[in-house]
């Protein structure tokens, strides 16, 4: 529930019914919610509701485009290796494609595939004009250097926002190919109306892909080139002790957690009100069934008593990075037909 300032207490009980009428029915409703004792549980964040807005843009954009005369947009995936998450994940996002209007293809290769030949594909993908977006699915097997890997993809074709170029622009404040996780964040802390500007944020976990991308979208100039969210932000790591974490995330106003621990956030770390989003997704073996399931970093059944919003996982951010990655391929096309009229 919002809250009002405390100075309206007085105004909701001495309101005279002379004088109800000057007063909009909004204004009524919201001195009710203020003086009501009972508070009510977050709000849970829907990552595939606001993931289905954002793939419907997508797809009137894709159409849009087609009418104009130009061929669809095409992301090719390189997957490395047998990691049945990686091929769940990459499946996903083909078939969020096919729901936009993007053609896709994977290119699946064996865990034995040399770190020379991987960079033989990407040259060839770089190169071939019919494909606009191009990822490398992540993890990779511990004998390629994923850095290297990343740096090799076209930072134009770079719909994973990985390319030191593209993570150099988006340091800067300048426009580049967002990451789609940060991007999908950032997207579900504006499309919900969390305020950001002056708020202090916790950013627990502090991955180059993750963590230090939210932090600067979230830290960042609002006035920029790449508009930022303007907030105070406080980022933890491995080595930030409990008890330290725990005194940053009570003053948080908003709170990621990205650490890749379960139940890092627990109830008595939050103040009332806050907004938490849960970028983590950890498999564990629920006690009861004896079976995996998903988890995220947040404690989510009792910090959604203290909190104002809360994303689920699943659910939460992973529908939402997805649509994204859809949004920076979409990018990537038009981005490429420029390059080619000039």
């Amino acid at each position: 529930t919002s809250s009002s300032s405390s100075s309206m207490l007085p105004a909701c009980g001495g309101i005279t019914t002379s004088s109800l009428r000057f007063f909009s029915a909004a204004l009524l409703r919201a001195c009710r919610l203020h003086t009501s004792a009972p508070r009510n549980d977050a709000v849970v964040i829907s990552g595939r509701r606001l993931a289905r807005q954002i793939r419907g843009e997508a797809k009137l954009d894709v159409e849009n485009w087609v009418a104009d005369g130009n061929r669809r947009p095409h992301l090719s995936v390189i997957l490395v290796g047998e990691n049945p998450a990686s091929h769940s994940y990459v499946k996903n996002k083909t078939k969020a494609a096919a729901d936009v209007g993007i053609t896709s293809e994977t290119i699946l290769k064996p865990t034995s595939i040399t770190e020379e030949e991987v960079l033989e594909l990407i040259t060839k993908l770089n190169n071939d004009s019919r494909v606009d977006g191009l990822l490398v699915q992540l993890p990779l097997p511990e004998h390629l250097d994923e850095r290297k890997i990343c740096n090799a993809v076209s930072p134009t074709k770079d719909v994973d926002g990985f390319h030191v170029i593209n993570v150099g622009r988006m340091c800067l404040d300048q426009s580049s190919m967002l990451p789609a996780t940060p991007w999908g964040v950032w997207e579900i802390i504006q499309r919900t109306g969390i305020a950001t500007l002056g708020k202090n944020v916790v950013v627990a976990g502090r991955s180059k892909n993750v963590g230090m991308p939210i932090a600067m979208l979230l830290h960042t100039d609002g006035g920029h080139e790449r508009p930022g969210g303007d907030a105070t932000v406080t980022i933890s790591h491995r080595y930030t002790p409990k008890d330290q974490l725990r005194e940053h995330t009570k003053l948080a106003d908003i709170i990621v957690a990205a650490a890749g621990i379960p139940n890092l956030i627990t109830a008595d770390m939050i103040k009332d009100g806050a907004a938490v989003i849960d970028v983590g997704i950890n498999r564990i073996e629920d006690p009861v069934t004896g079976k995996p399931r998903l988890v995220g970093d947040v404690d989510f059944e009792g910090v959604k008593k203290k909190a104002s919003f809360i994303t689920p996982v699943p659910g939460g951010v992973g529908p939402m990075t997805v649509a994204m990655l859809m949004k920076n391929t979409i990018i990537a096309a038009k981005k490429l037909l420029k390059q080619r009229e000039n």
